[in-house]
């Protein structure tokens, strides 16, 4: 692999930017999930961002592709992006703190380099990646907790559930490498928001009904956030950050959002996390700075 580039102050701005957006997507999910159901909320997430990138498509007057192939790959991309790791996350909100939401979120990057080295010949697994997910491992399960693995329950469901998450999420970005490198970001993620929209729907409508429309004005609040600053401007922003500053630089964004989202479930939600999630974070943010080291060396 190529070394990563050098930052500038500019994009060292966007990358903190686009870490503070999604840091505070967490809270957001979660003051919706108070007053409407998980699939409701997810089905918001993907249908107005999918409108908002369209938009962007049109004004940009980019090629809507109209291959099956191509169609077929925006299913499977919005099963494994959107529709999988939406769902669980926001159902596992329902039962574990924010922060802690946004620590184990951080183990995507950890499994994207593992099923990247498992799929792809040139992400192999040298001593330093091996060194960066061996802590970042040891780190989510401290943050877990030794003690919910031996007493089984409802939160310790909800925190696998986060990380089946994370893993659909490290999924997905091998697909999205192997079926969708040839297209438009901006394109791939409309295509994507689309097919799963199209999947949502109707289990959406089998298990919580028509969608209501008088919410009150923090859930709508709360739904434009989520859906068009940290979805759909975050696409745009994620991809525009990944031109600048490589994907490697990239995964440093993923130190940002779990403070953000600690800070503000504190502030807004009175959450307090475990000694034992910090120390986890901590662990695992060693993890990904010493993969960020070792893609640089690479």
């Amino acid at each position: 692999m190529s070394t990563q580039k050098h930052l500038s102050p500019k994009a060292w701005a966007e990358l903190l930017l686009l870490g503070l957006i999604w840091g505070a997507s967490f809270i957001s999910i979660r003051i919706a999930l108070d007053t409407i159901p998980v699939m409701t909320s997810v089905l918001h997430r993907v249908f107005w961002a999918m409108l908002a990138l369209w938009l962007v498509v049109r004004i940009r007057r980019l090629a809507v592709p109209r291959s099956p192939r191509v169609w077929l790959a925006f299913l499977v991309m919005g099963l494994l992006n959107n529709a999988i790791p939406f769902t669980l996350m926001a159902w596992g909100q329902l039962y574990i703190e924010t922060g802690l939401t946004s620590i184990l979120n951080a183990a995507t990057a950890v499994f994207g380099v593992l099923i990247a080295a498992l799929l792809f010949k040139d992400e192999r697994l040298t001593p330093g990646r091996v060194l960066g997910v061996g802590l970042g491992f040891l780190g989510v399960t401290i943050a877990i907790g030794l003690r919910n693995f031996a007493n089984f329950n409802l939160q310790s469901v909800a925190q696998l559930a986060i990380i089946a998450g994370t893993v659909s999420y490290a999924l997905a970005g091998a697909w999205a490498r192997t079926a969708l490198s040839d297209l438009p970001p901006i394109v791939a993620a409309a295509g994507m928001l689309t097919a799963s929209t199209l999947l949502i729907l109707p289990i959406t409508l089998m298990a919580d009904g028509m969608p209501a429309l008088n919410l009150p004005l923090t859930t709508w609040a709360a739904i434009a956030y989520y859906s068009l600053i940290a979805t759909a401007g975050a696409y745009l922003l994620y991809y525009r950050v990944l031109a600048v500053a490589g994907a490697g630089n990239l995964m440093l964004v993923t130190l940002v959002i779990p403070p953000v989202a600690i800070v503000l479930g504190a502030v807004l939600r009175d959450e307090a996390l475990p000694p034992q999630a910090f120390l986890g974070f901590a662990l695992l943010a060693m993890g990904l700075l010493i993969l960020h080291r070792s893609g640089a060396h690479d």
